[in-house]
Parts: structure tokens; sequence; C-alpha cells
């Protein structure tokens, strides 16, 4: 989602991410789109603070279904009502969604919205897990060795190739995130 951001014309522009499975219900209206404030501070929301840019939806199949209805109307308006405004405000976004679920199933199953699945399905990029990337592993290795050591005042280790066999081996159910957790280890 980044490279995506980085390498089109709002490569300027904000980019927000938001893991939407760490949002709750309760506070998913402000969260998303802010507050204006008689009781307390007024708060800007998710989708204002990417305004002009891109917002992400890491997570996507984990929204609770308060915040689906919500995205829907977003996406079909491209405007919001912060919560105790009087007036919607356009947004001029991209959205970028990611999900390690099957959205099909889910959708079969009730547990997403089928109307907002047929509107964010526009263009579909899959990625398959790691463990069906082996000849990716050693690239990744390297790469991570290198920012990790760079970011934590360290020469990078020495992955032989005992080492390296051994990730091309592995099954790496936590993906690209456990190999980089387990070159920082």
């Amino acid at each position: 989602a980044r490279t995506l951001h980085a390498m089109s014309d709002r490569a300027e522009k904000p980019f927000v991410a938001v893991n939407c499975a760490a949002i709750s219900s309760e506070n998913c209206a402000e969260e998303l789109f802010g507050k204006v404030g008689d009781n307390g501070p007024s708060r800007d929301g998710l989708f204002l603070l990417a305004d002009g840019g891109v917002l992400f939806l890491d997570e996507v199949a984990q929204m609770p279904d308060k915040m689906q209805a919500a995205l829907l109307r977003v996406l079909e308006d491209q405007r919001i009502r912060p919560v105790g405004a009087e007036r919607e405000i356009p947004l001029n976004l991209r959205f970028l969604f990611a999900t390690n679920a099957d959205l099909q199933q889910a959708v079969a199953e009730g547990r997403f919205r089928a109307d907002l699945y047929h509107r964010i399905n526009v263009v579909q990029i899959d990625m398959p897990p790691l463990r069906e990337r082996v000849e990716d592993i050693v690239e990744l290795a390297a790469l991570f060795m290198e920012q990790l050591s760079t970011s934590l005042g360290m020469p990078p280790l020495e992955m032989n190739e005992a080492t390296l066999l051994k990730f091309s081996r592995y099954d790496w159910p936590g993906n690209v995130r456990e190999l980089r957790n387990l070159i920082e280890r």
C-alpha cells in the first residue's frame, strides 16, 4: 500500500493506514468521521486526516458491521459528516484495502456486506503467502537485515547457506512479518 501510494500522483499527499480490527464499533464514528465538540474538543477523523491522499484500510474483513455501512456511504457519496456537525464535508480520497481473509467467503457467510464487497473490489492484487514465494525469502531476509542493522546501529549479521536453506524449507505461517521479526531477533 505504501509503495502504491509512493508511486501515485498523490505521493506528496497524506497516507493514513488504519487497522480495521483495532477500531471498536463503539467509537468507530468518531475515529473515522471526527467530531465537532460541544462537550469537549473537536477532532478530525481519519477520513479528514487522509483528505487529498490515500486511506489504507488494513484487515478490512475485520471491520465491524456499523463501520461497513458507514464506509459504504462514504465510498458512494465522497462526503462525511463529523459527529455533532450539521453539514457534510466533501472528500477527495483514494482508498486501498487489504485483508488476509477470503472476502467472497465472508460475504457468503454473512460476515461482510455484499454491497461493500462489490464496491471495493475494483482492482484486486493477490499476494501469495511467503511459503509460496520461496524465491523471495533470501532477498527479503537480506533487505530486512540491512534495514534493521541500520536502525539498530549494528553491523548486519552473516546469514550462511544452512540458515537460508532452513528459511526456504520453513512454512512461514506469520508470512513476511514473521520473517522480519525473526531477522530482528
